[in-house]
Parts: C-alpha cells; sequence; structure tokens
C-alpha cells in the first residue's frame, strides 16, 4: 500500500490570497453532546481550529502536540487548549498518555471501514428524523452549508469545502433531535473526513461538484419533510467517494 500523504492544497489552505488565516466556522461544538460548550467560548473557538488542522492534515498523524505552541499558534490560553484536547481524545483524534504526552491519533484503515458501517447505519436515520422534526430555521440552515460549494470545488478549496461538509452534517444531526446519536455520529464525521482528505488530490473536478449536489439533494428532501427521501439521500451521499479512497475501504 503506498503511503498516504497529505495533499498541497491541505498544507496551503485556509489562508486569503495576501496569506492571512482564514476563520472557517465548523458550528460542530453543540451537536457532540457536550451542550454546555457554546460556540462563543473560547475552548469551544479552539476546539474547532485545532479539529480543522487535524482533518486538513496540518497537525501530522503521530505529530507530538505541545500545549505552550497549541496556545500561540491558536492565540489561546493554555486551559481552553487543554480542555479542547479533552474534547478530542474523547473522539480518538488525539492520543492522551501520562508522562508522554499527547499526539494525533494514526490513520487506521480497519477504523475507517468500521466507521463507514456505523455511519451507514445511524446518518441516513438521523437525515430521516430531521426530515421529520427539523424547524424552518433547521432546514435553512441545513440548506445553507453547502451556499458556495460549487465554486469552492472549482477552486479546489479544500478547507471551505471540508467546513461546509461538517457544519452540513453536525446541521442534520441536530435537526434530527436525538442527541445520543449525535454524541456517536458528529465524531465518526470527523475521523471519516480524514481520509476524505487524504484523497483529495485525485478527486476530479466533476467528482466534487458531485459530491455537493449530493448534499444539496439531502437538504431538499429535509426541508420538504420527506422521511424516506432524507434516509435514501444521506444513502447516496454516504455511497460517494473519491476513486482513490474505494481501494483503501474494499481493500
Amino acid at each position: 500500500m503506498r503511503q498516504l500523504m497529505a495533499p498541497d492544497d491541505a498544507l496551503a489552505g485556509g489562508q486569503t490570497a495576501g496569506g492571512r488565516e482564514r476563520m472557517l466556522v465548523l458550528d460542530v461544538c453543540s451537536s457532540s453532546g457536550l451542550e454546555d460548550w457554546s460556540p462563543d467560548l473560547q475552548k469551544a473557538k479552539v476546539y474547532e481550529r485545532i479539529l480543522l488542522d487535524l482533518i486538513l492534515g496540518r497537525l501530522a498523524p503521530g505529530a507530538r502536540l505541545d500545549e505552550q505552541s497549541l496556545a500561540a499558534r491558536y492565540d489561546a490560553g493554555l486551559a481552553g487548549v487543554r480542555d479542547a484536547l479533552g474534547r478530542l481524545a474523547l473522539e480518538g483524534l488525539v492520543i492522551r498518555r501520562a508522562r508522554s504526552g499527547t499526539t494525533v491519533a494514526p490513520l487506521d484503515l480497519v477504523e475507517l471501514r468500521q466507521g463507514y458501517e456505523a455511519r451507514a447505519l445511524i446518518e441516513p436515520h438521523c437525515a430521516s428524523l430531521a426530515a421529520k422534526h427539523a424547524s424552518k430555521a433547521e432546514a435553512d440552515g441545513i440548506r445553507a452549508a453547502f451556499d458556495g460549494g460549487e465554486q469552492a470545488a472549482r477552486d479546489r478549496d479544500l478547507p471551505a469545502l471540508v467546513a461546509m461538509d461538517q457544519r452540513f452534517h453536525a446541521a442534520v444531526a441536530r435537526a434530527g433531535g436525538n442527541m445520543a446519536l449525535a454524541r456517536i455520529l458528529i465524531p465518526l464525521q470527523h475521523k471519516a473526513a480524514r481520509y476524505w482528505v487524504f484523497s483529495f488530490g485525485a478527486a476530479t473536478e466533476a467528482e466534487l461538484i458531485a459530491d455537493v449536489e449530493q448534499h444539496r439533494a439531502v437538504a431538499e428532501v429535509i426541508a420538504r419533510g420527506d422521511v424516506e427521501g432524507a434516509r435514501l439521500a444521506m444513502m447516496r451521499v454516504l455511497n460517494i467517494m473519491p476513486e482513490a479512497t474505494r481501494p483503501m475501504v474494499q481493500g
């Protein structure tokens, strides 16, 4: 098996043309079962920034994470960094060991297969719950998650696409109204996104745009209140992967 390497797009992504880092909003804090983590809290903001860097491979698998360095990197306090790392450890994205510190979790293909199997069982049901229970504001939020998605796909703007994807799936889980399912599902989505990023370089523009359109289709059937249609549309989303990912999952 060839070695997995982070795409250049991921390492350079998240910056404006002038070199300033963009602040991409994932909006997942209230969807992972820790409702006391208001998105306005510093620890929530630090968590989302570290999460995005983990997904994009800027914090590479196996890398040691120093709390002081992270605090400087994200212009945050040590308490916020520690809280964020604690939450990421619960999700299995980082590994914390006494006396040896914190490291980024490795990419595990067995875990990838198991994660997709779990999502195939849970996420279509969450979509059907969203179609049944979502308020108009929640349905509008799901629709808005991929605003600008086609242009981001044409631009191969990986950080923007990742942020859109995370917002979308978090919004669907939240709209379903079952936080027990959301607590299981959202961390699985975070892990799956890491593998998608590592296959990004092999995805064509047509594949990326098709993926955006599949997500839009889910949003539309949820907005119509079509319970079965939402379940089937989410199944189609889960079955769409870049060709480079399929050999990893199947073999």
